[in-house]
Formats: structure tokens, C-alpha cells, sequence
């Protein structure tokens, strides 16, 4: 493909001049967070995937305890835990979350 002038540069060109000023339109109208929003991003996932997991490992423990099983629940409420913290955390940041 050549880049010679023609019929087809001119609307090219023109689709990328109203491409580039439709961008910067909306960078203007929707502008970047900050860093303290960023950050606090940051630690609501972090804490959407730390919480049902030490709940999962918490909870496995008290019947690993109560049953007296080693580490047989503490292991499978665990790896619950963190999946529903994973999975709780994609849904947030997906914008369907709680």
C-alpha cells in the first residue's frame, strides 16, 4: 500500500483528523483520576480479595479445630476464599460489583 496523494488519502486523512479531534474531546470532558483515586482503587480490590479469603481461612481453621482434621478444611476454605475474593474483584473492576 502506498501512501501516495489520491481520492482515498483525502478521507483517510480526514477520518484520522476527526478521529484524533473526537479523542481529544473526550480527554477534555472525562479527565484522568488522580492518584489518590487511583490508589484507592488500588485497596478496594485489594481488600474485595484479602477479606473472603481470611474469612475462608478463619472459618476452615475453626472446623479443622472443631473436627479435628489437620488442615483439610482450612485448605478448602481457603482456596473458596480467595476465589470469591478474585472473582468479587473482576466483577468490580467490570463495573458490576456491589
Amino acid at each position: 500500500m502506498t501512501d501516495e496523494p489520491g481520492p482515498n488519502h483525502a478521507d483517510r486523512l480526514l477520518r484520522a483528523a476527526r478521529q484524533a479531534f473526537e479523542r481529544e474531546k473526550s480527554g477534555s470532558e472525562t479527565p484522568e483520576p488522580s492518584l489518590g483515586a487511583r490508589l484507592g482503587q488500588i485497596g478496594v480490590l485489594g481488600w474485595a480479595i484479602v477479606v473472603p479469603t481470611l474469612l475462608g481461612l478463619f472459618f476452615g481453621r475453626w472446623l479443622d479445630r472443631t473436627f479435628a482434621t489437620n488442615v483439610f478444611f482450612s485448605a478448602t476454605f481457603l482456596m473458596i476464599g480467595v476465589s470469591v475474593g478474585f472473582w468479587s474483584a473482576w466483577r468490580w473492576m467490570h463495573g458490576r460489583g456491589p
